[in-house]
This record gives structure tokens, C-alpha cells and sequence, in this order.
């Protein structure tokens, strides 16, 4: 056969292959997404459990949860650009090794450093999951990134959602000793990404051989100027803090505020936080495909801004009406991630795993500084304090107004 029969015949199907989205690897990233997170969220779960056995005050439970969240983002722009360079087959299971590793650690840890040495472990599973795993659910997209992103943070958030569901029903009845069972849920995730890691290789293969075919050397788009990237990029970050310091009141410090001000048991506490994380596992859906169809900037502006009113009342309402508050917080806050990572994606075409990392860096960055400076805001303002202040930082989404409309990017 001749060289240009050759490449034709192979051509042909690679398009065909490259072009479709794979539904069945967004499956598996969504599902080593949910064990992943299911394991995280564990942490930020049984502050109360630590808090009793090791007698800690509030910013010795923001130290822990400052730890967690820098370790996890800190590496995770470096993972991201390393990975864009350097494509790693099994990155995704080594992380989830560090996952386990600080899972069982956590569950023996009797000082106070240790548990810091544990959550640390924990972090640094996320630093090199959460960046490759949303550059495969990019290249697994077939072109419809915004909902690739939505199927890969549903995973995320449903697990955020089940782990203290899960440490409201086992860790609180068994105490710390159990979480050491969960140390199945990385194990599985490591042989679904172990599968996921060959599917990438082989993905890799047949867009190089298709390039090849071509006689082409990449398709990246063009670089956009630097302002017109930084500048929405300020923005972004910005929306970010915004979205992720209200995120780490609630999830680090909403278990203490319901036991405080309505005298609630532990487990009807994390059964609360359940509810919101439940509402925002639903609303990961909305925004990446609601974003593929009318444009990522609007999805991004009333999903933070749209939360305002809701947590506006929020610190004024009593337990019936804090629990249906939660509801839309959770549906509409949730959406604006999705968008806003695609979003960033098109700003810096063809550095899918250094946008990402940079972003979900930031993020768990945000969400570990704002537990740490709150943590400190309660112990010396009280814990309702903290929730009347914060339900002012949805109204920081009217910055995305200064976001540019953007074309679609397309990638393989």
C-alpha cells in the first residue's frame, strides 16, 4: 500500500474515533472522581470527631484544613503544565495511591502532627488527580467540553456529598479507628485508572498518528494576547475566591454553626451538610451543558451572583427554612465551576492540564485560606458571625460582567 493510501486508511477511522465523545471514560473519571472526593470530604467531616479526641480549638481545625487545602493546591498547576508537556499513562492511579496511603494514616495518627502529616498525604493524591483527570475528560469530550466537565464534577460532587453522609453514619457511631474501611474506595479507584491509563495511551497514539497522516505538528489554536487572557483571568480568580471562601463556611463550619445556634446532635448537623452538598452534586449538571448552548460567561454570572439572595437569608432563618435554603444554594452555586474551568480552557487553548491544575489550585487554596481566617473570625466574633459575613460574597459575581464573550475553542 502507498504512503498516501496509507495515510488516508488511517485517517479515516481516527477521525471517526478522535471526533466521538467517550461516554464510558467520562463514566470512569466521574466514578474515581466520586471515590476520590467521597474520601476528601471525609476530612472536613469529622473536624468534630478530631476536635473532641484531640481537644483542638477552631484555628487549630483551620491549621488542618489550611494544610490539606495548600497541599492539594499548590502541586496542582506544576502536576497540570508537567502533564501538558509530558503526558503520564498511569498518573492517575499513582495519586490515587497517595489517597489510600493518607486515608490509612489518618486512621492511626495519634498526635496532632500526624494528622497534618496525614491530610497532607491526602492533598497531594489531589494535586495529581484533579489536573489529569480533567484534561482526559477534555480529550474524552468529543468537542462538548462543557458537559465532558459537568459528567467529570458530578463524580466530584457526589462524592463530596457522600462522605459525610458516610461520616455521619460510620465514623460517628465507630469513631476514628473506622475510617481506615474506606481505604477500599482508592483501591477501586486505582484499577478503574489503571483501564483509564491504558484507554489515554492509546488516545495519544492514534491523535499522533493522525497528525502524522496530516504532515500537521499540533492543533493548538492560536495564543490570544496577554491582556486579553490576564485580564479575564483576574476575573476569574476573583470569582473563584468569591465562590470557594463561601464554600469553605459551609463545609468546614456549618456542622458547628447548626450544633451552636440550634442545638442539633452531630450527625442531624453533618446530615444538614449533606443536604447542600447533595444540591450541589444536582447542580454540577446544569452548567456545562447549559454553557455549551447560551455561553459560559452568563452561566457563570447568575450561578455566583444567584446564590446572593438565598444566603443573604440564610443566617436569618430558623432550622425548617435553613434546610430548604440549602437546596438552591447548592443547585445554583454548583453550576459555576464547569463553565468557568471551560471557560479559562478557551482563554489558553491547548494548555488543558495547566488551566485546570492552576484552577482547581486556586480553588483548594481558596477553600483552605478561608477555613484557616475563619476559623479565626469564629473563635474570637462567634460562629454565626462568621455566616452573616460570608453571605455577602455571592454578591461578588457581578464582576462577571466584565467577563469578554469568547469563541469556541476546538480541541481533540
Amino acid at each position: 500500500m502507498s504512503r498516501t493510501a496509507t495515510a488516508h486508511a488511517t485517517d479515516t477511522p481516527l477521525r471517526d474515533t478522535l471526533g466521538s465523545t467517550h461516554f464510558a471514560i467520562l463514566a470512569a473519571i466521574s466514578v474515581s472522581h466520586l471515590l476520590n472526593d467521597t474520601v476528601q470530604s471525609l476530612i472536613p467531616a469529622v473536624y468534630p470527631v478530631l476536635k473532641e479526641s484531640f481537644h483542638l480549638d477552631f484555628s487549630q481545625i483551620g491549621l488542618i484544613a489550611l494544610v490539606f487545602n495548600l497541599t492539594a493546591s499548590l502541586l496542582q498547576p506544576a502536576v497540570g503544565a508537567f502533564t501538558d508537556r509530558r503526558p503520564l499513562t498511569y498518573a492517575l492511579p499513582i495519586g490515587m495511591g497517595f489517597t489510600l496511603i493518607g486515608l490509612l494514616l489518618l486512621s492511626r495518627m495519634d498526635a496532632f502532627g500526624l494528622v497534618l502529616l496525614s491530610v497532607c498525604c491526602i492533598g497531594i493524591g489531589s494535586s495529581i488527580f484533579h489536573p489529569e483527570s480533567s484534561r482526559v475528560a477534555s480529550m474524552a469530550s468529543g468537542g462538548r467540553r462543557g458537559l465532558a466537565q459537568s459528567i467529570f464534577q458530578l463524580g466530584g460532587n457526589a462524592g463530596s456529598a457522600g462522605g459525610p453522609l458516610l461520616a455521619a453514619l460510620v465514623v460517628a457511631r465507630h469513631g476514628r479507628s473506622s475510617i481506615a474501611w474506606f481505604s477500599l474506595l482508592p483501591f477501586l479507584g486505582i484499577l478503574i485508572l489503571i483501564q483509564v491509563g491504558k484507554w489515554k495511551r492509546n488516545h495519544d497514539a492514534l491523535r499522533r498518528a493522525r497528525l502524522a497522516a496530516k504532515g500537521a505538528t499540533g492543533t493548538v489554536a492560536p495564543a490570544r494576547p496577554g491582556f486579553k487572557v490576564w485580564a479575564p483571568f483576574a476575573i476569574l480568580m476573583i470569582l473563584i475566591f468569591s465562590k470557594y471562601f463561601y464554600v469553605a463556611g459551609l463545609s468546614s463550619y456549618f456542622t458547628f454553626y447548626l450544633i451552636d445556634r440550634f442545638d442539633v446532635t452531630v450527625k442531624t448537623a453533618q446530615l444538614f451538610l449533606a443536604i447542600f452538598l447533595v444540591s450541589s452534586a444536582a447542580g454540577t449538571l446544569l452548567g456545562g451543558p447549559l454553557g455549551d448552548k447560551i455561553g459560559r460567561k452568563y452561566v457563570i454570572w447568575g450561578s455566583i451572583l444567584g446564590v446572593a439572595p438565598f444566603s443573604l437569608i440564610l443566617p436569618h432563618a430558623n432550622l425548617l427554612w435553613t434546610g430548604i435554603l440549602l437546596v438552591p444554594i447548592g443547585l445554583i452555586l454548583a453550576s459555576a465551576f464547569s463553565a468557568i474551568l471551560v471557560y479559562a480552557h478557551d482563554l489558553m487553548p491547548g494548555k488543558v492540564g495547566t488551566v485546570s491544575g492552576l484552577f482547581f489550585g486556586f480553588a483548594f487554596g481558596m477553600g483552605g485560606l478561608g477555613s484557616a481566617l475563619l476559623g479565626i473570625l469564629a473563635d474570637h466574633t462567634g460562629i454565626g458571625f462568621v455566616f452573616k459575613v460570608t453571605a455577602f460574597l455571592p454578591l461578588i459575581g457581578l464582576a462577571a460582567a466584565f467577563l469578554p464573550n469568547l469563541k469556541k475553542v476546538e480541541t481533540v
